[in-house]
């Protein structure tokens, strides 16, 4: 990994390489396609925060988080939290602590919010990311949201 690791926003320049962006065969299955994600984003602008993780010049992931909503809106009592919405790593560059960059990424933008915890949800199964999210601190809830394990990390 090089210092040159940085995120930026999508814009109309770098918004096909995005879209364009491929995950390794199988993976479809735990994480939306970016286009999804940017569409999500378009239309929930206060809650959502996209942005591409570059190398240099080279874009190597995407990673969006989501801002002061419940996870399960249905439930009064459920609180509205801050996380990891979406991770995205290109095929190519995966295993090369890009991830691992987003995800810090994340948590100092929402300490910068004034943020004391993050939120991350998967979806279970061989080969999904949750060995990589536990090596990451995030802690299970014992929570779903949907189908998904609800794990959450202090900052």
């Amino acid at each position: 990994m090089t210092a040159s690791l940085r995120l930026e926003k999508v814009t109309p320049e770098n918004v096909r390489a995005a879209c364009d962006m491929r995950l390794r065969p199988g993976q479809e299955r735990f994480v939306a396609p970016v286009a999804q994600s940017l569409a999500e984003a378009y239309v929930q602008p206060d809650v959502a925060w996209p942005r591409l993780v570059f190398d240099g010049d080279r874009l190597v992931g995407f990673v969006m988080l989501f801002l002061d909503v419940p996870l399960n809106p249905d439930d009064p009592q459920d609180p509205p939290r801050s996380g990891l919405w979406r991770l995205a790593v290109a095929a190519d560059e995966q295993g090369r602590g890009y991830g691992r960059f987003a995800v810090e990424a994340v948590c100092e933008e929402l300490r910068r919010r004034g943020k004391t915890r993050v939120t991350v949800t998967w979806v279970p199964g061989d080969g999904g990311p949750e060995p990589f999210y536990l090596k990451l601190g995030f802690r299970p809830t014992g929570e779903k949201s949907d189908d998904e394990i609800v794990a959450e990390r202090d900052l």
